[in-house]
């Protein structure tokens, strides 16, 4: 299996001529079943979809390789007293699952947040359970493993316990791309 190294993989901001390539993504089975959308009945709901969330996202960035848009990463922050903390989330096409892409553009988009936005201490992962894939993106991008949420959201309505991750501002892998 063909791996990616970080130096393969930039980040950009979502644009509308990007709808393409998501809609990709959102007719895939293998890359929903852990999403919060279902795979689409029509082009025009995910059209409808990608313009709602994906192009009003404060924080989301396309995952290119080449100029190729392969993946999204969105960072999401928390406001009031729990704006020292953000969430972070993304997705890849399912024929770039396993080969590093994810994890690479993780390390990225944490290192970027946390240069970008000052006073962020925590970001966070929250995963499901039964996606070891997912757990083992954030593991490797430097996230530490904090517990499990037991029924701590509804996936396609149904009540999902999650892992939780998190990198703080002064975990050395911060430190560690920070540097470069």
């Amino acid at each position: 299996m063909e791996r990616y190294s970080d130096s393969d993989i930039t980040l950009r901001p979502v644009t509308i001529s990007d709808a393409d390539h998501f809609m990709q993504w959102y007719f895939d089975e293998k890359v929903s079943k852990f999403c919060s959308w279902d795979v689409f009945a029509t082009k025009e709901a995910a059209v409808e979809y990608f313009m709602r969330n994906e192009i009003t996202h404060p924080w989301n960035r396309a995952i290119c390789m080449s100029g190729r848009v392969v993946g999204c990463v969105s960072v999401s922050p928390f406001q009031g007293s729990n704006k020292c903390r953000a969430e972070i989330g993304y997705v890849v096409g399912s024929e770039y699952c396993g080969k590093g892409v994810a994890t690479a553009a993780v390390r990225m988009a944490a290192n970027a947040v946390f240069v970008e936005w000052g006073g962020l201490e925590r970001v966070e992962a929250v995963v499901d359970a039964e996606n070891p894939a997912s757990q083992r993106v954030v593991e490797k991008a430097g996230f530490v493993k904090e517990g499990v949420l037991r029924k701590y959201y509804l996936l396609k309505g149904k009540p999902r316990d999650a892992v939780i991750f998190s990198l703080l501002s002064t975990d050395p892998a911060v430190h560690y791309f920070m540097d470069i």
